[in-house]
C-alpha cells in the first residue's frame, strides 16, 4: 500500500510500505476513507519535533473495518469507524476513568513500528477500546464526513480545552489561537452554553469561521495589547474561562493574564518553547486554575457524535483544502505557509 512518510524537515513523501496485517488477536485493519493533516504535524515538518527518516506520519482518520482479529467483539468487517489520535486498550484503570491518553498499552499513530493515519490502511491495536462506530450511510455524505473526521482530534481537543477551563452556561470565554483547535474550542464553548466568546486571532478568514461558530468578539492584537483589549471588553475583569490552543510562552502568558480572578485556563496547545509563560505567582494571587493537556478524544467522541450527526455542531468548515494522497506534500506546504487552515485527505 501507499502511505505518507517523513524523511526530514520539509521532506514529506508518498511511498510504498508493507500492507498492515493482524498481529495480535485484538487488532483490526481499517481501510482509510478520510484522513487529515494536523497543526501538530507541522512541528515535525518544520524540524522542531524530531522524527526518524522514513517514519510514518498522521494521526487523524476514519474508514472501513477491513479485517478483525479473533478477540475483537464489538466490530465487524464493513463497519465505518473513526479513530481517536491515540489507541488505547479500553480496560485499564486510566481508560475506565476516561483518560485513554494515559493508557499504559496505548500509543500515538505514526510512532516507530506503527502505521500513520495518512496512508491507505492502518493496523489498529486494541480495536474495541480504540475505534468508535459511525453510521455506515455517512460514508457517502461529503458534508458530514469532514465533521466526523474532526472528532478524531480537533473537535475533541477543543472540547477538552472548554471542559478543562470550566466553561458553563452564561460564562464569558476567551479563545487564544485561531487554528483548527481554537476554532473548535469556540464551537465547544457555544455548545456548553457560553454567553460571550472572545476569539483572539488576526487571520480574517479564520476569525470569520470563529464568528460562524459562535464568537461574539474578535481581538486581533497579540501580547500585552491583546491582554488590554480583552480586559477592556470585559470591564477590566477578564474571562471566566480561557481556552489556550497555541502552546507558546506568549500564548500561555496571555491566557493566564486574561483569565478573570477565580477563572480557569484550559490548555491544549502542544507546548513548544518552554514553560516560562506560566506565572505561578499571578495564578496564586488571583486564584486562576490551569488544567488540560492531551485530550482523551476516545472519551469525548461518544458524547460529541450525536450532536455532529444531528447538525447541532458542525466543525467541517475548519477543512478548507481537500487533496488526494498524492497531494499530501502540497497540503503540508499549504498549511505551513498558512494558505490552508486544515487539509483533508480523501481516498
Amino acid at each position: 500500500m501507499r502511505a505518507t512518510v517523513i524523511h526530514g524537515p520539509q521532506d514529506i513523501r508518498i511511498e510504498e510500505v508493507p500492507d498492515p496485517r493482524i498481529q495480535r488477536p485484538t487488532d483490526a485493519v481499517v481501510r482509510v476513507l478520510n484522513a487529515c493533516i494536523c497543526g501538530s504535524d507541522l512541528w515535525a515538518y518544520r524540524g522542531v519535533a524530531k522524527r526518524q527518516a522514513g517514519q510514518r506520519i498522521g494521526h487523524e482518520f476514519l474508514g472501513f473495518v477491513e479485517e478483525v482479529g479473533p478477540e475483537v467483539r464489538d466490530l465487524t468487517v464493513g463497519d465505518l469507524v473513526v479513530a481517536p489520535f491515540v489507541w488505547s486498550d479500553g480496560v485499564c484503570e486510566y481508560c475506565r476513568e476516561g483518560l485513554q491518553t494515559s493508557c499504559p498499552h496505548g500509543g500515538f499513530w505514526g510512532i516507530p513500528g506503527s502505521d500513520g493515519g495518512q496512508g491507505e490502511a492502518v493496523r489498529v491495536p486494541f480495536a474495541d477500546g480504540t475505534l468508535v462506530k459511525l453510521p455506515k450511510e455517512a460514508a457517502g455524505d461529503e458534508k458530514l464526513l469532514p465533521a466526523l473526521l474532526a472528532l478524531s482530534d480537533v473537535m475533541a481537543t477543543g472540547h477538552h480545552a472548554a471542559v478543562s477551563a470550566g466553561v458553563r452556561p452564561g460564562a464569558t470565554v476567551a479563545v487564544v489561537g485561531d487554528g483548527a483547535v481554537g476554532l473548535c474550542g469556540v464551537l465547544a464553548a457555544r455548545r456548553l452554553g457560553a454567553g460571550r466568546i472572545i476569539a483572539l486571532g488576526r487571520h480574517e478568514g479564520r476569525t470569520a469561521i470563529a464568528r460562524t461558530f459562535g464568537a461574539t468578539d474578535v481581538v486581533p492584537e497579540r501580547g500585552d495589547a491583546a491582554i488590554e483589549a480583552v480586559r477592556e471588553l470585559t470591564g477590566g475583569r477578564g474571562a471566566h474561562a480561557v481556552l489556550e490552543a497555541v502552546g507558546t510562552e506568549e500564548s500561555m502568558r496571555t491566557a493566564i493574564s486574561i483569565a478573570r480572578d477565580g477563572g480557569g485556563v484550559g490548555y491544549v496547545g502542544v507546548p513548544h518553547g518552554g514553560s516560562a509563560g506560566v506565572d505561578i505567582r499571578q495564578m496564586f494571587d488571583r486564584n486562576v486554575r490551569v488544567g488540560g493537556g492531551v485530550a482523551p478524544a476516545r472519551a469525548y467522541i461518544p458524547e460529541l457524535l450525536p450532536d455532529v450527526l444531528s447538525g447541532a455542531i458542525d466543525p467541517s468548515p475548519v477543512f478548507d483544502l481537500t487533496v488526494d494522497l498524492d497531494g499530501v506534500p502540497e497540503g503540508y506546504r499549504a498549511m505551513d505557509e498558512r494558505t490552508a487552515l486544515k487539509v483533508r485527505i480523501a481516498f
